[in-house]
């Protein structure tokens, strides 16, 4: 199939309407403004709807009301307008509703830069809004998973009956490769979801139930989405390993954090230093065990991060205090260029870096 150059955000919206999304509501921000501009200019000539909404807010709440109807529908966004989205997302979740939204991360807290990030990590990961609920969430590493994960997103969206994130940062979103759009088998959506809200033409009410609750309602609701969380953690976790059979020092790094690290882990071989990657594809799922494997061979895990430690929580659970787990990076749009991690690999590996 022939590759097109593509930029990070113009792969999402392809691989979107090749997938069967035809609705795209959302508010420009920087750095995910070209998808918003990419399905502005081609949802339309595919004979879908494009919507500039007047908030993040409205955005969030009109894909609400879209995939209430079962259809495939999408959103963007960048952090401080995801933030936004918290309260939407929540009740998404509530009433099982799938949909896809994407946030290109940028520096915060606040409205901080259009520098690229990690620092939403928590949000996307721990449920940014209130009540126990999770999104899928999807760490993608080159303009070509833009493409794969976005498509895997609506699929599995639609699978488990909830939202799905796609979480980038302002590089892979900016940076421009080669892709190859994946042609996706797009369902029937009006006949397949038998409980969606599409009207009353074959005799049956369909209601889309958000809230109020009663009490043995709501608890109801909470222990079948803690058991579908549970599922999903034994189905869905993916990760990439690179050079990690013998590696005696483990990074763990997503995003485009992890190709700073594989630059670094190839000039760490060639010296000699037993240097590896896992890289979590997924964040929820996050890949728990496949750390937790590793940690019995391991002398150490660095986690390499454009944040000030926030996914290090996740494998410090996953290591259980087996093996030493270091961390590198920062926040407000730090770099982690490969000299640097190369610096503290050697620092850890000299015996002169503390936990």
């Amino acid at each position: 199939m022939e590759k097109i150059l593509m930029k990070g955000n113009e792969a999402i919206g392809a691989a979107a309407i090749n997938a069967g999304c035809l609705y795209y509501y959302g508010y420009p921000i920087t750095p995910q403004s070209e998808l918003l501009e990419y399905m502005a200019v081609n949802l339309p000539k595919a004979g879908g709807v494009f919507l500039q909404s007047e908030s993040e807010l409205a955005g969030i709440s009109m894909v609400y009301g879209t995939a209430a109807t079962g259809k495939r529908v999408m959103t963007s966004s960048s952090s401080p307008g995801f933030s936004l989205m918290q309260e939407g997302l929540s009740y998404m979740a509530s009433a099982g509703l799938p949909a896809v939204v994407v946030d290109i991360s940028r520096g915060g807290p606040g409205l901080g830069r259009i520098t690229p990030s990690q620092s939403d990590y928590f949000q996307a990961t721990k449920g940014g809004g209130h009540g126990d609920y999770r999104l899928l969430v999807f760490a993608p590493a080159s303009v070509q998973e833009m493409s794969s994960l976005t498509a895997l997103a609506f699929e599995l969206a639609d699978k488990y009956r909830m939202p799905a994130l796609i979480l980038g940062d302002g590089i892979v979103a900016q940076m421009m490769e080669p892709v190859e759009i994946q042609e996706t088998a797009v369902m029937n959506e009006a006949g397949e979801k038998d409980w969606a809200a599409t009207g009353n033409a074959n005799g049956k009410q369909h209601l889309v139930l958000s809230a109020p609750f009663t009490d043995p309602e709501l608890i109801t609701l909470n222990q079948n989405l803690s058991n579908k969380y549970r599922l999903i953690k034994e189905r869905e976790p993916r990760i990439e390993e690179f050079m990690s059979d013998d590696a005696e020092i483990l990074i763990v790094a997503y995003g485009i954090v992890s190709r700073f690290s594989k630059a670094a882990i190839r000039t760490l071989r060639a010296e000699k230093i037993k240097v590896g990657l896992i890289r979590p594809i997924t964040l929820f799922p996050f890949p728990e065990k496949a750390i937790e494997k590793k940690s019995a061979t391991a002398k150490a895990f660095l986690v390499v991060e454009m944040s000030e430690g926030q996914m290090i929580e996740d494998v410090r659970l996953a290591v259980n205090g087996k093996t030493p787990v270091y961390w590198f990076g920062g926040g407000g749009g730090k770099l982690t260029p490969p000299d640097m991690i190369i610096a503290k690999v050697k620092e850890i590996v000299n015996g002169s870096e503390c936990k």
